[in-house]
């Protein structure tokens, strides 16, 4: 089996992702890479919302600066602006079913090109339950997956049809991955940018779903 191509970090996909955000959004970040996007915001006006009640999320805290009592989604520890405003999860949820929340960019285990997505279990497997996606993919203007164009075995996340349960029906319209950047269009998947060091014929090669031209 020949190496998977490598293209962008983790880190560089989430200052990618932040590239999309424009100044006025209000904005969720899902759990996984996507939380990683809170540092790359810079001095745009950009206000993130996580759905467990915190409106105005500011960077990772630098080590030895954590407040246990300031957590995401994902419980990982972050911090707040002058502008912080906390609120219960039904509060929360009401902004996003509201359509209050212009875009969320998310992680996912398989996306197909129609725009489907899974990303809340893996059949057979341990889970918590299915969190916030399921409303986030229906109610916000816009949803943006980042994630690993491939699995740890070389095989494609970028599907003809998903395998595992929907978080949601053509849902998706921008995918950021470790080789580049996809539209979800008619027909299948635009090639919209390469990561650098990756070419066409790679990206190409390590997708399942259909590229048009």
């Amino acid at each position: 089996m020949t190496e998977a191509p490598k293209g962008w970090d983790r880190n560089r996909m989430a200052a990618r992702a932040a590239e999309e955000l424009e100044d006025g959004m209000y904005v969720n970040l899902g759990i996984g890479i996507p939380t990683l996007v809170a540092n790359y915001v810079g001095d745009k006006d950009i206000t993130l919302q996580s759905e467990n009640g915190m409106l105005g999320m500011g960077p990772f805290p630098y080590e030895g600066e954590e407040d246990p009592d300031l957590i995401n989604a994902g419980k990982q520890t972050i911090t707040e602006l002058d502008r912080t405003s906390y609120f219960d999860s039904a509060t929360s949820f009401g902004m996003i079913r509201g359509g209050k929340i212009a875009a969320a960019i998310l992680g996912a285990m398989e996306v197909a090109e129609n725009g489907d997505l899974a990303n809340w279990m893996i059949p057979g497997k341990l889970i918590k339950g299915m969190g916030g996606a399921m409303d986030l993919v229906a109610g916000v203007g816009r949803v943006i997956v980042v994630m690993d164009h491939q699995n740890k075995a070389g095989e494609s996340k970028i599907l003809r049809e998903c395998t595992l349960p929907l978080t949601g029906k053509g849902v998706v319209d921008r995918i950021i991955t470790n080789l580049g950047v996809l539209d979800v269009v008619p027909g299948g998947l635009k090639i919209v940018e390469l990561a650098e060091g990756i070419s066409e014929d790679q990206i190409r090669q390590a997708t399942q779903a259909t590229i048009v031209a």
